[in-house]
């Protein structure tokens, strides 16, 4: 049973296991501190997590009763103040289970009852073939491709703009 919750400090260890695999933060956005540790962690937990679209921004994805990652609504400003942007990481031994399929559509359909959001959106890096599935799965359409938009630790990456719409 995967279910979307509020983080606890008992995630700690899990966060920062996680995201100091580089298999996992490859495609991440380098504002996630790489290595992980403790205090970022604390802060991600007490801090970072709240204050989004929906009741935190961020919730810990739970697979029958264990932490397994990461997924949240970025909200925009002003005139995109109806659009949010979708993130999410998981633990490696969760990968190829249909787990983050199901993470996506859990906090789509709750961003959507819960607040004024018409447009999720997402921007996966070029190669992060995983993450693009999912989308698709979960009723994301591929909306562009922006040429080398993403540069990461010395190397450029096309960026694949899905979108889903409250309407869908």
């Amino acid at each position: 049973m995967i279910t979307l919750r509020e983080f606890k400090a008992q995630d700690a260890p899990f966060i920062i296991n996680t995201l100091n695999d580089e298999q996992v933060t490859r495609y991440l956005s380098s504002k996630i501190p790489f290595p992980y540790t403790q205090a970022d962690a604390n802060w991600w937990i007490s801090q970072g997590s709240k204050n989004g679209v929906i009741d935190a921004t961020a919730k810990a994805i739970e697979v029958n009763g264990q932490f397994a990652g990461c997924i949240g609504i970025t909200p925009g400003e002003f005139e995109y103040s109806h659009s949010g942007e979708i993130g999410y990481w998981l633990n490696k031994a969760y990968w190829g289970q249909g787990i983050i399929t199901r993470a996506i559509e859990l906090i789509c359909n709750e961003a959507f009852a819960q607040s004024n959001i018409n447009r999720i959106f997402g921007a996966v890096f070029a190669g992060n073939t995983g993450s693009m599935k999912a989308l698709i799965k979960s009723g994301f359409e591929q909306e562009a491709v922006l040429k080398q938009a993403i540069y990461k630790n010395g190397v450029f990456y096309n960026n694949h703009i899905f979108s889903k719409l409250k309407a869908d």
